[in-house]
Parts: structure tokens; sequence; C-alpha cells
């Protein structure tokens, strides 16, 4: 059945840019800057901070302080009274953390949360884990994002590997994934139309000190690589023998990005526009076989079309976390969706991915894609670490 009592005001969201490894955002706190962006978008859009009696809090990346994680940052943007759990789940985090505020609202536990998600994969923290039995007494050591990308200590592979096993098995070529690849590109240019028209409906900018009582508003992504077929069909695969490449595959970014959760008269009192009503359906999750990650979205695609009561046919867009080019093919095979349907205005694949909020920003470009069509069903769903996913289905009238 699905959720009945669950809705997004409109224009109650927001994500920062997506800035590159390394970029204008890796020097900062995560949460500090997420705190930053909040207040700047709580202001424009005429949305007080009291407004709200629970936070929930996403990430994935440890940083200084993130024990106060949500506590911390609801006082940081103006709600000092509020708190809420703070919820990790990989790159399935912003569906975790719209999945638990809307979870509380059809429950009757709390009225109207704010749902943040923020990570810095960049200058990520190394970690030491004291080992008192190994040799000469030395610990362990882990970065935590570098690693893990590159080992599953269940599965034994690195997340590409998963990308290179659904390749073969379901006999994906790569020239198919140049072609995917070149597509998102060029639906990302639509989303900087007429000066980033799409992009300004809801993204907002961040300040970042740059020297003494200097500031610089950092208000698009940074590290998007310009994409041709000629300079796809020119890069060699990452893995011998494979057929995954550098333009075949996302980036690693920082970024923030923040949604409000609520029932429907609230929704309406906050929407940008009363006339547009944005309701959250249902949510599913899965889980498949070890070292085939870009399957997962599969299944929970479908679990959370079950729960809402709708069929793939019913959706009229699709958006998709898709850190590889092969998670898109692979998912119009098995479902039937048309491609022409899927990330419109761009994904995770061109724009980067900062793990956590990565799934939020593409929900609220769902969003906006579904106001812009004159509404209808949409789905997001997306892929995590440990071959899982999650996915969102909403509807947009």
């Amino acid at each position: 059945m699905s959720l009945q009592k669950v809705f997004i005001p409109y224009g109650a969201y927001w994500s920062s840019p997506f800035c590159r490894w390394q970029g204008s955002l890796a020097p900062f706190n995560s949460i500090e800057l997420a705190a930053q962006v909040a207040r700047r978008a709580l202001t424009e859009r005429k949305i007080a901070p009291e407004r709200f009696d629970a936070i929930v809090l996403g990430f994935t990346v440890m940083q200084r302080h993130c024990f106060y994680g949500a506590p911390w940052l609801s006082a940081l943007l103006g709600a000092p009274g509020i708190s809420g759990p703070m919820v990790s789940q990989a790159c399935a985090t912003s569906a975790r953390v719209v999945a638990t505020a809307a979870l509380d609202v059809e429950a009757g536990l709390h009225s109207c949360l704010l749902g943040v998600a923020c990570d810095r994969t960049s200058n990520g923290p190394h970690v030491y884990y004291p080992n008192p039995g190994g040799a000469g007494g030395m610990g362990d050591s882990e970065n935590p994002v570098w690693d893990n990308f590159n080992l599953d200590p269940w599965a034994k592979n690195a997340m590409i590997q998963t990308a290179e096993n659904v390749a073969k098995e379901a006999g994906v070529t790569r020239e198919e994934q140049d072609a995917v690849t070149l597509r998102r590109f060029g639906q990302y240019q639509t989303a900087l139309a007429d000066d980033r028209a799409f992009q300004k409906r809801y993204m907002v900018g961040v300040e970042i000190p740059k020297g003494k009582n200097k500031s610089v508003n950092v208000d698009a992504d940074e590290g998007v690589f310009g994409t041709t077929a000629e300079g796809l069909a020119k890069l060699r695969p990452v893995v011998d023998g494979g057929s995954i490449t550098f333009g075949s595959q996302t980036f690693p970014a920082d970024g923030n990005a923040g949604i409000v959760i609520c029932g429907r008269e609230q929704a309406q009192q906050l929407s940008r526009d009363s006339k547009v009503s944005i309701r959250v359906l249902g949510f599913g999750d899965a889980r498949v076989k070890k070292g085939f990650m870009p399957m997962a979205t599969v299944p929970a695609a479908r679990q959370a079309l079950e729960r809402a009561g709708i069929e793939f046919k019913d959706l009229k867009l699709v958006k998709t976390h898709n850190p590889f080019a092969v998670n898109d093919i692979y998912f119009c095979r098995e479902t039937g969706v048309d491609d022409e349907r899927l990330n419109k205005f761009g994904s995770p694949l061109i724009y980067g991915h900062p793990q956590a909020p990565t799934g939020l920003r593409c929900l609220i470009e769902l969003i906006e894609a579904l106001v812009i069509e004159g509404g209808g069903y949409g789905l997001f769903t997306g892929c995590a670490a440990g071959d899982t996913a999650m996915a969102v289905a909403i509807k947009v009238e």
C-alpha cells in the first residue's frame, strides 16, 4: 500500500553545486557547509527554521565533530530546539534520509522534518585501528573513502569490478556505454541552457573564504568533463580486459542537499506554488548477488513501484544514481523503460558523486523535470555499496 500522508512542498529543497575531488569545497567541513547552504536556502524560500520539529542528517564520510551531527547541524541553521537521527547507507543515504523522515510523518511521530545529506570525499580522514596483537604491536590503518572504493570486504572486489561483472554477464558493450555517456552529457547541457535556468530552480551557492575578509560564491558544478564521441573512443579501459573507462564512470566530489518532508497542509503552506502537489508514494531496497552492484537498482525499483501501487509503464520520468553507464543500460533492458525517460537534465555519471547527497539531488531534479512535463509519476533508483540499492516513487500533480 502506498504512503498516504507524506508530501514535499514544491521548491522546499535545494542542492549545493557538486565540486570535483580536491576542488573548491575540499578544505571545509561538510556539515558546516551544509548548514550554511541550508540557512541560505531557507531564507530564500521564506521558510522559518522554527517550522521543523525534527531533522534527519545523512553522511558517509566522517568529519570533525560529526558525533554531534544532527543536533549540531540543526543549531547551526537556526533550529537549536530540534534533533533527530544520523543515517549512513553508502550511496543510498539520501533515499534513507527521505524514507526515515517520510515514515515519521506517516506514523504521526513528527509533522515537518528537514532532511539534509552532505559529504566531502576530498581530504577524508585517515583512520588508525589499534591492534595490540599485530606484528610489533602495530595497528591497522584505513583511508575510508579511497580504500572502500577499492575493496568490498565481503565480495572481495572494487566497485568498478561490479560494473565489469554486470557488463560481461549482460553483454553490455563498450560502444553502448560510450553512447549512453554521450547522451547523459547532452542531457546535462540542457540543464545549463539559458544561463543554467534549470539548475537555478534548486541550486544554492556556497560562500567560501578566500583570504582575509574575502569570500567567493561557488554557484555552479566543478569538474564536469567535456565529452565527445571521439574523446570517449580514445580512452583505455580502467581494468585490463574490461570495457569501462574513466569516461563511462563518475568521479568523486563534494557537496550537500536538503529537502522538507511534511504533511499535506504544511506542504501547501510552504510550497512556492500551492497548486503543485508532490507526494511520496513508497520506497524499495534490494540486494543482489555478490559483486554485481549495478543490478540492484532493478529489484529496488520494482519493490518501490509495487508498494506505490504503480507499474513501470506508468512512469513519466526516471532518475538514476548511475556511477557507471552500465547501470542505465542494464536498468532499461530489464524494465523496458525507454532510455529517453531516464535522467533528463543530467545525472551523477556526469556531474559527480559526493555519496550521501547524490540521490537527493537526483530526486530534486526529478521533481523539477516532472513539473516541467506537467506532472506524473516518477522514480528515483540508485545502487550502493554491498551490491545494494534503494528506490523512491513519487507523484507530482
